[in-house]
């Protein structure tokens, strides 16, 4: 079975000398109560031959809204328990949750009814501090908050 892979965007700002990430919660019924352990860079799989930073610029997009502004900074590759592999880049930047909007996608929901309902593939995105988000982020991810940190240090 091929590696399942994912490209994302870890957005961060500095605010009162605290660093802060934008994390993303999934939509969806299955996702709508749990919070902690749960939430993700915005991030998704890449397209047959897209290029991983342009896939992780795509989903950033189709999840919030809005394109990141800035350098890229790349904080490599992590697997997920799971076994994804997710391929992530810092970028310095700022939005406002309240605007981000995230496209849709469509499931039989309730499982056997035969309807159809679309839920939105983000239903919100926050911001956090370092240490917050590392309860929030799904564990696989929080190696990337550790890299940021590294990142954030050097320069």
């Amino acid at each position: 079975m091929a590696t399942k892979l994912s490209a994302g965007i870890l957005l961060h700002r500095t605010r009162d000398g605290r660093v802060e990430v934008l994390l993303a919660h999934p939509g969806g019924p299955f996702h709508a109560a749990r919070e902690h352990g749960n939430w993700s860079i915005p991030k998704g799989e890449p397209a047959d031959g897209e290029d991983l930073e342009a896939a992780a610029l795509r989903e950033f997009r189709e999840e919030t809204g809005t394109l990141p502004a800035g350098p890229r900074v790349p904080l490599g590759s992590i697997r997920q328990k799971g076994g994804k592999v997710v391929t992530a880049w810092a970028v310095e930047g700022d939005l406002d949750p309240a605007s981000a909007r995230s496209n849709e996608f469509e499931m039989e929901w309730p499982p056997g009814s035969g309807r159809r309902q679309s839920f939105p593939e983000v239903d919100r995105v926050a911001w956090f501090s370092a240490s917050e988000a590392r309860t929030r982020v799904t564990p696989g991810q929080a190696e990337l908050l550790d890299r940021l940190d590294e990142a954030l240090a050097d320069r």
